[in-house]
């Protein structure tokens, strides 16, 4: 029963590493750039959930409030975090992506890292750089097999966000006008342009699309480890964009697979093997399956023509 509470732990872990991971293969799909700031951007949503969420409980719902106002309160800064993160993530391709569309990409790398070296300074200045406790969103844990097997309703409602996320996306991707306008410009924009898509609104949808999800994935993320601080993207951005590398950047399907098989090789390596070598382990497993296939696992390799 422990491979068993293991291995779930892996897949809710690999769930939220899945959501992050969209952003940047979306990105990277579309306007061929990595976007090394949408781990800040999870911060910042975990950051106005963490407010909006003592503000109604504590200003709005009296002290003694119901589940349901509790409820309520929750899914209401939920929305309020993917709304300001959507607005960030159009406000950062504006300003810091958009004059550098015809740049070379370590131009655009660059800016990218100093966008997040931004956004943590500026999370420190306005929030504080003392660690706040983020309050899960749901509490309490699922019991099987006479108690033997535990599960928390965070890390189902992590899974079963993820399943959620993933068939609405894909989905919109492969049905909508939009998602089909994506789709050309990935293959190529020029071409695109002349077909009549607006490539520059087209890329800013991306952004917006992937700093929503960014906000749903840092509320899940405070609720795994509660600890909220402005470094907190950090690591698990490094560890989605690995996810996404895993699994064929530029894939849909590949961030969710990634993410799922990261999420699980760190938590069984933790269990069985180390801590501290878990992510030793973890970027190790990486670079076997990119020496075997360097697209990833269901990435594709498309030749470039000179």
């Amino acid at each position: 029963m422990e491979f068993l509470s293991y291995l779930v732990t892996g897949i809710s872990l690999g769930s939220i590493y899945a959501i992050i991971a969209l952003g940047y293969t979306m990105v990277y799909g579309i306007a061929k750039m990595l976007n090394f700031a949408h781990g800040d951007v999870i911060m910042v949503g975990g950051y106005v959930a963490f407010y909006a969420t003592s503000f109604a409980t504590g200003s709005l719902l009296g002290e003694d409030p119901s589940d349901g106002a509790v409820l309520l309160a929750t899914l209401g800064s939920v929305l309020l975090a993917m709304l300001v993160c959507t607005a960030l993530g159009v406000v950062i391709e504006g300003l810091a992506y958009k004059p550098l569309r015809s740049a070379p990409s370590l131009a655009v790398l660059i800016t990218a890292i100093g966008v997040s070296y931004f956004l943590q300074n500026a999370a420190q200045l306005i929030f504080g750089a003392a660690p706040k406790n983020f309050t899960p969103v749901v509490s309490g844990q699922l019991t099987l097999f006479g108690g033997q097997l535990r599960i928390s309703y965070i890390a189902l409602l992590t899974v079963a966000t993820c399943l959620v996320i993933m068939a609405a996306l894909t989905t919109f991707i492969n049905k909508s006008k939009l998602g089909k306008a994506m789709r050309a410009c990935s293959e190529d924009k020029g071409a695109a342009q002349l077909m009549g898509i607006n490539v520059n609104g087209t890329i800013s949808m991306t952004f917006a699309i992937g700093s929503a999800l960014a906000a749903i994935a840092g509320v899940l993320l405070c609720s795994y480890s509660p600890l909220l601080q402005p470094t907190t993207g950090s690591m698990p951005g490094i560890k989605a964009f690995t996810a996404a590398v895993f699994g064929g950047i530029g894939s849909v399907p590949g961030a969710f697979l990634g993410g799922l098989l990261l999420g699980i090789i760190e938590s069984l390596a933790q269990a069985y093997i180390s801590t501290q070598l878990s992510n030793t382990i973890m970027f190790a497993v990486l670079i076997v399956v990119l020496l075997v296939k360097p697209a990833g696992l269901l990435g594709k390799y498309v030749p470039e023509k000179v």
